[in-house]
């Protein structure tokens, strides 16, 4: 009977699977149907657009070669009616003087005679018709002023769209994610030589599988790739999964896309949780600041030191307008001098990654791990339920991990960054130098509950990065250490 009930149970979570990929598949088709009205629209408005363009290229083009034919027309008019007119006038002057000339031959008298020949003679020197050049100024020939639109045409004839580059295929095999950094690489189907850049674009995603289309994240991009690989460094993975395709571009136009890739972008995200703060810390985006301030006025504020079992000590009222409310409450504030605050997802099994930085001047913090049910007057490393290393540079400078109330110095100054590395499947709490990743301390410890990051911070403040893959140097020298059979600076015996 069981045995059925679990395969049924199988069943159903294949079918609910199924009818979400299918409600995806349909939402991405009808998606694509509309889109496909939107861009047909689109793309006829750009196409009337452009040949309207080119229509008025072409009759501004008409116009002004209509206007330098008629312009030599107007100039070879001008220069011909100017001779004409000038012959004219030359002809009329030709013809009197003929008439003149032909009467004085009919003419009796010698003195008249030679008076008139002397006239003609005079008159035909000076004569228009003897002084005009009888060449025209311009001819009718506007041969030169001709066309011939035939390679034009064939050029108009042969208009096509744009070459659009192929989609290119995403090389999964090849795409690596490792130490908060995403390399993905593709491939063209066919080689393309006049592929000019890529366009990557990416967006996270709690999904598996294709992308959404009414996903919560929008796709952000990476514009002009010159190779065919490109790697994405610094990310915060708060989310499960990314999403990654790429297109190819010409100097026209770009292609279609690739078929998405899913990458698992799995990592440990936490915030402080407020609800558990010390009044006098102040809790804000990724950061913890001391503030002195806090909680002043409150009635019946405790001053005890660590709690030691004493039940009747009252709660300070949680008041304060400062802090936000905790997603993950449920718990006491801590009080007295337990300057605390925990995080706000606790960790039962895996590897789990994340780094804490010291603000400027911070006098005392300790960083680690702690049970959730920690008292709100006890403080980090003084319990059997606690693990920390402590930094203090007030007074007198110390460097120490903490555990059950016992500290072990330890070597070297502190860095500037440390990263914390809890092994809840092998039972061990490691810190490193962030920077060079260089092993600090390594505890040993059979957690019997689930663990939650745990801070203190006295005079100063603690900036918190999360969302942070297990360094592979951190993962490398683990394996080398357990190989070893553990590390020679953990304190097995302060494990509890």
């Amino acid at each position: 009977m069981d045995s059925q009930k679990e395969a049924l149970q199988r069943i159903i979570s294949t079918l609910a699977n199924k009818n979400e990929e299918l409600h995806n598949f349909m939402e991405t088709l009808s998606h694509s149907l509309a889109g496909v009205q939107v861009n047909s629209t689109q793309v006829v408005s750009d196409l009337e657009e452009e040949f309207d363009t080119l229509f008025a290229v072409l009759v501004e083009m008409k116009e002004s070669m209509t206007n330098t034919i008629k312009q030599e027309g107007a100039k070879k008019t001008q220069e011909l009616q100017h001779q004409l007119t000038q012959s004219g006038s030359a002809l009329k002057s030709a013809e009197e003087l003929l008439k003149f000339a032909n009467n004085a031959l009919d003419m009796k008298d010698e003195d008249e005679f030679t008076k008139a020949a002397k006239q003609i003679k005079d008159r035909v020197t000076m004569a228009p018709a003897f002084r005009l050049t009888m060449k025209p100024k311009a001819t009718d020939n506007m041969n030169h002023l001709m066309v011939d639109f035939t390679q034009e045409r064939q050029l108009l004839q042969n208009l096509k769209f744009l070459p659009v580059p192929r989609a290119p295929e995403m090389e999964v095999g090849d795409c690596l994610v490792s130490d908060n950094t995403v390399s993905v690489a593709w491939k063209m189907p066919v080689e393309d030589s006049k592929i000019d850049h890529y366009i990557l674009e990416y967006r996270k995603t709690d999904h598996e599988g294709l992308p959404r289309i009414k996903d919560e994240h929008c796709w952000e991009v990476v514009d002009n790739i010159k190779t065919t690989e490109y790697s994405l460094s610094g990310l915060k993975f708060d989310s499960k999964f990314m999403n990654f395709r790429v297109r190819a571009c010409n100097k026209a136009a770009a292609g279609e896309y690739s078929d998405p890739v899913t990458l698992e972008t799995r990592a440990f995200n936490f915030g402080f949780d407020s609800s558990s703060a010390h009044l006098n810390l102040k809790v804000e985006d990724g950061s913890v600041e001391w503030d002195p301030q806090g909680g002043k006025g409150l009635e019946n504020k405790v001053k005890g030191k660590e709690n030691k079992g004493r039940s009747g000590t009252p709660s300070p009222k949680r008041t304060s307008t400062t802090r936000s409310p905790a997603i993950r409450g449920g718990r006491d504030r801590f009080t007295g001098e337990s300057y605390t605050v925990l995080g706000d997802t606790s960790m039962d099994c895996g590897q789990h990654y994340w780094e804490v930085k010291a603000l400027k001047d911070c006098k005392s913090y300790s960083v680690g791990v702690s049970y959730r049910n920690l008292g709100k007057f006890d403080q980090l490393g003084k319990t059997n339920t606690t693990w920390c290393i402590h930094i203090n540079t007030w007074l007198q400078t110390s460097f120490s991990a903490k555990h059950n109330n016992k500290a072990k110095s330890l070597d070297g100054a502190a860095p500037d960054r440390i990263g914390v590395f809890c092994d809840l499947d092998s039972g061990q709490l490691s810190f490193y130098n962030a920077e060079t990743k260089q092993l600090i301390h390594t505890f040993k410890a059979k957690f019997s509950q689930p663990v939650v990051p745990a801070f203190m911070v006295w005079c100063g403040g603690l900036s918190l990065s999360t969302g942070m893959q297990v360094p592979s140097a951190v993962k490398s020298f683990q394996k080398t250490e357990n190989g070893l059979g553990g590390s020679n600076s953990s304190l097995n015996s302060m494990a509890q």
